[in-house]
């Protein structure tokens, strides 16, 4: 790529960076387990898929532990914070290191043995059901076969760098 096409696309990058700053989403921890070991990372790249079968995807960058858990067909489960659970999300996107980030939080272990919070808004446990790279990402495709919803809706959002709820027009 010439020195003109790859300014051209870090450009386009940046501004793409700044559009998806304008799409609001509701703010997950995806958590897994490889070989005995606990990963856990803040995510917004999270969509429903399919209502038949069930079926969700996630986003993770191949850069990161939860990468490398997912693409060896690990089961996740994807836990959407609830308003007042910004701290865990900061753990678990960058303030702590990855063998600290289940030291708080009401974290409980599923039956197939994956990391969840048990006072999440929603806990959607899956199972790894096909995987797709593109660029610096994998699209990884959950089935899902179990689902633990809170009794009441007040998901913690994400906007334009910012948290929010649907209680108060900026959190932080």
């Amino acid at each position: 790529m010439s020195p003109k096409n790859q300014q051209g696309q870090k450009k386009l990058a940046d501004e793409m960076k700044n559009a998806m700053r304008s799409l609001g989403a509701t703010v997950s921890i995806v958590t897994s387990v490889k070989e005995g070991s606990r990963y856990a990372m803040t995510a917004t790249a999270i969509s429903s898929l399919s209502f038949d079968p069930p079926a969700l995807l996630v986003c993770v960058n191949q850069n990161t532990g939860m990468h490398e858990a997912l693409s060896d067909g690990n089961d996740f489960c994807v836990n959407a914070l609830n308003s007042h659970q910004e701290e865990l999300s900061e753990n678990c996107a960058w303030k702590l290191e990855a063998g600290k980030r289940f030291n708080e939080g009401n974290w409980k272990t599923s039956k197939s043995g994956i990391p969840y919070l048990a006072d999440a808004q929603v806990s959607i446990h899956c199972h790894i059901d096909g995987s797709y790279d593109y660029g610096s990402h994998t699209i990884f495709i959950g089935k899902i076969h179990n689902i633990i919803n809170a009794d009441h809706i007040d998901p913690l959002l994400y906007l334009n760098g910012e948290y929010f709820t649907r209680h108060s027009e900026k959190k932080s």
